[in-house]
């Protein structure tokens, strides 16, 4: 027999809350995780040769490319198993969990002794990125207040691009044999990681467990008393006064999460959301690593860089993918999410063909290339990180975790093995045309994304994550 519904007034505290040092410690502690990823990404990018030239692993090309796989299978395997937990477990347990299996397994990668532990090693640290995409974005999203959401969440997912910058920053000291020796520079790269970690585990004992997650858990009273504690760290021990609210959300049985109900709550109840998120996800996952992973390749065979100034043309290609999003995102707020997605969604595409024409061409230098890269990816990135938005915020509390885990690992597995593959054979050909025949696939998918979006979008933006999609257990 069913219980008596229950009225809970958490969400509506959580999003009158003013913006504070409560919040800014939520993007320094979780929104870190992209930071991460960035430095890891790019940091196995550059010690590439250096592993090579390891007196102690000497791996050869293939199997540098077999452990840039390892990290791919391992992010995409974590996501999915730790995004399943994270909506059972809660999201406090999982985001301490994946961080701490990350710390170890890029600290022991610093360690690796063969190829096998390193490939190892590798898969470890690819999960523990994997698992944190799910586990964090569903906790910030929940924990951040409705009407800055969007742009909190673009802003965060961006800062990959800080990761990417430093990465390319720090390899060039580290991978500096006057420096240090062939065998120790690609070991301190890795284990920097670590330490960053390590810090970021402390800041993460002063965050609680969402209170919407144990709303809907059964967990009322504890839900109640960490908003209570917030709102009294928001208030500063109550000299800010907070607006009061009124219980809105009315909650049966907490609702039992199994793989069917998820099946059924994507195909069932909502196919369209599911389809835009199928779209959005693997449009930009496929420009976005055929590109940038190909990035280096452009630059050496069609205008003779050599590869080690390539770190020079990617700065400002990261500063550009940061910039977007940061910029941008207010707009997705104010503006409203289905304008802002189907515009940036659509530039990208534009601008991404006409510079494919420009360079077919052979009308740019790798200087004016990088520019035209940078004005694309300024709005690309945009778009990329309301990917991630959307799909977070469009479904039920319950299932939010493994629903980004989803479509996450949907994206990478097409974009990391799909599209860097694809631009390979075509950049292999040596001729311009083929790659170009490559860049317009990627603008039409882009542009296809924005008119899905303009179809099935969803205006989300300022409404809480209960109204854009009641949970499971709604009474």
């Amino acid at each position: 027999m069913a219980s008596t519904p229950n009225l809970t007034d958490v969400p509506a505290r959580l999003d009158r809350l003013p913006w504070s040092g409560f919040h800014r410690l939520v993007v320094a502690a979780l929104g870190i995780t992209w930071i991460l990823d960035g430095l890891e990404v790019t940091l196995a990018g550059s010690v590439a040769a250096a592993l090579q030239t390891s007196p102690r692993l000497h791996l050869s090309a293939e199997q540098v490319g077999l452990t840039g796989s390892a990290y791919l299978v391992g992010a995409v395997l974590g996501s999915l198993f730790f995004g399943h937990l994270t909506d059972r477990l809660g999201r406090k347990k999982l985001f301490n969990v994946t961080l701490g299996v990350y710390l170890i397994a890029t600290a022991a990668t610093a360690f690796s002794w063969n190829f096998e532990s390193f490939l190892f090693f590798r898969f470890l640290t690819g999960a523990g990125i994997g698992g944190e995409y799910s586990a964090i974005n569903s906790a910030i999203q929940e924990l951040i207040p409705a009407r800055l959401r969007g742009r909190t969440d673009l802003a965060i997912n961006g800062s990959f691009w800080v990761g990417a910058a430093a990465g390319a920053l720090v390899s060039v000291p580290l991978l500096d044999p006057n420096l240090f020796g062939p065998d120790l520079g690609w070991r301190i790269a890795f284990g920097s990681g670590a330490l960053l970690g390590l810090f970021i585990l402390y800041l993460r004992r002063f965050l609680p467990e969402s209170p919407r997650w144990l709303m809907i858990h059964g967990r009322d009273g504890e839900a109640h008393e960490v908003v209570s504690e917030i709102e009294r760290r928001v208030s500063n021990g109550g000299q800010i006064k907070l607006e009061p609210v009124e219980p809105r959300l009315a909650l049966g049985d907490p609702h039992r999460l199994t793989l069917a109900s998820v099946a059924r709550t994507l195909l069932k109840y909502y196919p369209g959301r599911t389809t835009l998120g199928v779209v959005l996800m693997a449009s930009q996952a496929f420009i976005y690593n055929a590109i940038f992973f190909t990035y280096a390749l452009v630059l050496t065979t069609f205008y003779g860089i050599a590869a080690d100034r390539v770190g020079l043309y990617i700065l400002p290609f990261a500063l550009g993918n940061f910039l977007g999003p940061l910029l941008l995102g207010p707009l997705f707020d104010t503006v409203g999410r289905k304008t802002m997605i189907a515009g940036t969604y659509a530039l990208a595409g534009i601008l991404l063909a006409v510079t494919g024409q420009l360079f077919e061409w052979g009308w740019l230098t790798a200087t004016t290339q990088t520019v035209l890269w940078t004005v694309v990816f300024f709005f690309a990135s945009a778009a990329a990180s309301a990917a991630y938005l959307t799909v977070g915020e469009c479904f039920p509390l319950e299932v939010r975790a493994l629903t980004i885990a989803l479509f996450y690992a949907f994206g990478t597995l097409l974009g990391g093995v799909g599209g860097p593959w694809l631009f390979g054979i075509l950049i292999e050909g040596g001729g311009r045309s083929p790659i170009v025949y490559g860049y317009f696939l990627g603008a039409a998918l882009m542009i296809v994304a924005a008119l899905v979006e303009l179809r099935l979008g969803v205006q989300a933006e300022c409404k809480s994550l209960e109204d854009v999609a009641p949970p499971l257990s709604s009474a």
